[in-house]
């Protein structure tokens, strides 16, 4: 054991680590826990930091007093005004990334947790497994209990981290742990600054971690229960991680729009498979036809026209990545809020304009030059935008609720926000034939997977779309053709009655 303690100890020499020791009001107990971090760990990359919130007692002097008998290297502050347990982890994490540490491990100043498990939690970290370690009391069935957790703290524990795992869909073994390892790298690609200064800071930087996709692992430590005295209000935390984890889970479904997790990239995805959008505008494309996809990104929806049988060319900002292009899709580069079109309009049969209109600044100018465009083709117009009048926003809105987001309705980057009723008006008054409305459900199943649970709610939303499809719209979804314009209808008609005119005259 002594052995794999001093090989430990020379791997560590690679990487800085900070010990960080949140106290408050731990006068008989920090010098303790600062005695039992191991010796092994001794190296000029391993140095301890001790921040004591604010206590009451003498915290300050006795860490003092620690710091002249440690044989580390130790730090001993004192905040300026109580910042609670999370705000006390903040500052260590961000004096941890300031100062270029590479891992930060953090202890408790009551002697809760084992200092003597240090080696064994870096471990993952060295071998390069691990993001963030947590030290779990709930691996070893019945450790927690053996170390004298009280039953309803083993209870609560357990139905807490149940609940959480089943909303996020992790499988930790508990989220309630205050034995915490993390990278500096990982706390520095996510927003920890935004998180609670209380007790669910704990939860709340679990989640930003496994939003953002980094690897946690858990390994088993012992549980200590002695006479520390607990400062955390059980049903107030309680009721703070049931909050925070559900709307964490909103804000993934682009229910809720929180900053703290708006930590991982949410790409555009294709949705097919059930009745959304892109299914009903593939549905529409004509196989044959010449079609414009106006706004096509990465053009998903371009390549699935292209197997269709469809001749399809692609308008955006971006030009795709070299590898999503295909043979069979011609993609041109423009700024949809330009005057002029790169093409012919009257070479298209049809026109998409997928969840576009509402990103524009002038979607009215914009219709007006595309009919104009047009000439006397008049290609179909397939145009799908959110539906601010969705039952959800309207929900939400009814509680003060209107904040942007990534995705969604909300969408950061839309310009304009439609109802059913605004969105035909705008079309009839720049001059367009509407033939087609109707309502989308909201896509469950990218939002809780596809399962049995998301088609059920998929099912329900389309029977309500024939109850009211203004409240139980997620999207709008028209089919239209522009009229001609004034000039070229006048062009038409003299061209017509010209050839008109041919004719009699030769008959």
């Amino acid at each position: 054991m002594l052995e794999q303690l001093e090989q430990n100890a020379c791997d560590f020499r690679g990487k800085r680590v900070l010990v960080f020791i949140v106290a408050y009001n731990a006068e008989t107990t920090i010098e303790k826990v600062l005695a039992r971090i191991p010796q092994s760990l001794h190296t000029d990359n391993v140095e301890v930091l001790i921040i004591d919130d604010s206590s009451k007692d003498e915290t300050f002097t006795r860490g003092l007093r620690g710091q002249q008998k440690s044989v580390f290297k130790t730090t001993v502050l004192r905040t300026p005004e109580n910042q609670g347990y999370g705000g006390n982890q903040k500052l260590g994490y961000r004096y941890a990334i300031d100062n270029g540490f590479d891992i930060v491990a953090l202890l408790h100043g009551d002697g809760q947790y084992a200092p003597e498990k240090l080696p064994t939690l870096l471990e993952p970290f060295l071998s390069g497994e691990a993001d963030a370690v947590f030290g779990s009391r709930m691996l070893e069935k019945h450790a927690a209990r053996s170390g004298g957790m009280p039953r309803y703290k083993w209870l609560g524990n357990k139905v807490l981290t149940a609940f959480q795992n089943r909303v996020l869909g992790t499988a930790f073994s508990e989220f309630h742990s205050g034995y915490r390892l993390y990278s500096t790298e990982a706390l520095s690609q996510i927003p920890f600054e935004r998180n609670t200064d209380d007790f669910h800071f704990d939860t709340e930087i679990i989640i930003q971690l496994v939003l953002k996709g980094l690897r946690v692992a858990e390994l088993p430590i012992p549980v200590f229960y002695g006479d520390e005295i607990c400062y955390v209000n059980g049903m107030r935390y309680a009721w703070n991680v049931f909050k925070t984890t559900l709307r964490a889970r909103f804000h993934q479904m682009n229910l809720l729009f929180d900053r703290k997790y708006e930590v991982d990239s949410q790409d555009y995805q294709l949705k097919l498979g059930f009745l959304s959008s892109h299914t009903l505008a593939i549905t529409a494309a004509q196989p044959g036809n010449r079609i414009l996809d106006v706004g096509c990104g990465s053009g998903y929806v371009a390549r699935e026209l292209a197997r269709k049988g469809c001749r399809p060319t692609g308008l955006d900002r971006y030009v795709p990545e070299a590898s999503l292009i295909s043979d069979s899709v011609e993609f041109i580069r423009w700024d949809l809020d330009r005057a002029e079109f790169p093409v012919n309009i009257s070479d298209f049969e049809q026109i998409l304009m997928l969840d576009i209109i509402e990103h524009l600044r002038k979607p009215e100018a914009f219709m007006d030059q595309l009919r104009s465009a047009a000439a006397c083709k008049r290609p179909e117009v397939i145009i799908t935008t959110a539906n601010i009048g969705f039952f959800v926003t309207r929900f939400m809105l009814f509680f003060g609720q209107f904040n942007y987001g990534k995705k969604g309705i909300l969408d950061a980057t839309h310009t304009r926000l439609f109802t059913f009723r605004t969105l035909i008006d705008l079309l009839k008054q720049s001059g367009y034939n509407i033939f087609e409305v109707r309502g989308i459900p909201a896509p469950f199943p990218l939002a809780i997977g596809n399962n049995f649970i998301s088609r059920f709610l998929l099912r329900v939303n389309q029977a309500l779309l024939h109850v009211s499809k203004g409240l139980f719209s997620y999207q709008i979804f028209v089919r239209a053709v522009a009229k001609p314009t004034v000039d070229n209808l006048l062009v038409e008609t003299i061209e017509t009655s010209a050839e008109l005119l041919r004719t009699a005259l030769v008959d």
